[in-house]
C-alpha cells in the first residue's frame, strides 16, 4: 500500500531524528560527568568514581557493589529519572508538536468515513426500490445522486456495489438476459 509505505517512511525519519536528537544531549552528559570526575579528582586527591572504569554510554552513577565506602568516594544524591524523561517529552512534544499536529491531521483525513449520512442512505435507497430490477444507475444518474445528497462519486460508487452484494437478487430472466450480454431499459 503505497500510503502505508510513504506513511511509514516519515514516521522512520521522525524516529532517526528522535534518536539523533537525544543522542548528542546524552553522549554530551558523559563527557561533561567525565570532566567533572576529573575536576573533582584532582580537588580531592583521590580517586572519585561516578562512572565504573568500564561504563562507556551505558548509564550514569554507580552500583553499592562498586562502592566500598573508603573515604575517596562520595555519594551522590539520586536522580529522579522520570522527572528527566517527563522534561525531555515535554521538549521534544513542544518542538515537534506542529510536526506531530500534521500527521495527525493526515492520518484523520484517511480513516474511514464510518456510515453514510441518514438522508444521504434514505435517498439511495428510494432510488434503489424505484431500480430494483435493474439496480446500476448510468453516470448521469451517479452524479445527480451525489448532488442531492453530497455524497461524492466514490461514496455513490461504493454504496451500490456493497448494496448489489449485499441485497439484491436478480430473477432468473434477469440472469440470462446479463450472460448474453443484454441489458434491460429503465
Amino acid at each position: 500500500d503505497p500510503e502505508l509505505d510513504q506513511f511509514m517512511g516519515a514516521y522512520y525519519d521522525m524516529l532517526v531524528k528522535y534518536r539523533e536528537e537525544l543522542t548528542r544531549p546524552i553522549q554530551e552528559a558523559m563527557d561533561f560527568m567525565r570532566r567533572i570526575e576529573t575536576q573533582l579528582n584532582m580537588i580531592c586527591h583521590g580517586p572519585l568514581r561516578i562512572f565504573n572504569s568500564d561504563d562507556k554510554s551505558e548509564g550514569v552513577g554507580s552500583s553499592e557493589d562498586d562502592q566500598d565506602n573508603s573515604g575517596g568516594e562520595t555519594e551522590l544524591p539520586e536522580i529522579d529519572p522520570r522527572a528527566e524523561d517527563r522534561e525531555l517529552k515535554n521538549h521534544l512534544l513542544r518542538k515537534y508538536s506542529g510536526y506531530l499536529g500534521s500527521l495527525k491531521q493526515e492520518l484523520s483525513k484517511k480513516k474511514k468515513k464510518g456510515k453514510l449520512p441518514k438522508e444521504a442512505r434514505q435517498k439511495l435507497l428510494s432510488w434503489w426500490e424505484l431500480h430494483y430490477k435493474w439496480p446500476y444507475p448510468s453516470e448521469t444518474e451517479k452524479v445527480a445522486l451525489a448532488e442531492t445528497t453530497g455524497l461524492d462519486q466514490k461514496q455513490i460508487n461504493n454504496w451500490f456495489i456493497n448494496q448489489r452484494k449485499r441485497h439484491w437478487k436478480p430473477s432468473e430472466d434477469m440472469q440470462f438476459m446479463v450472460m448474453d450480454g443484454l441489458h434491460p431499459q429503465n
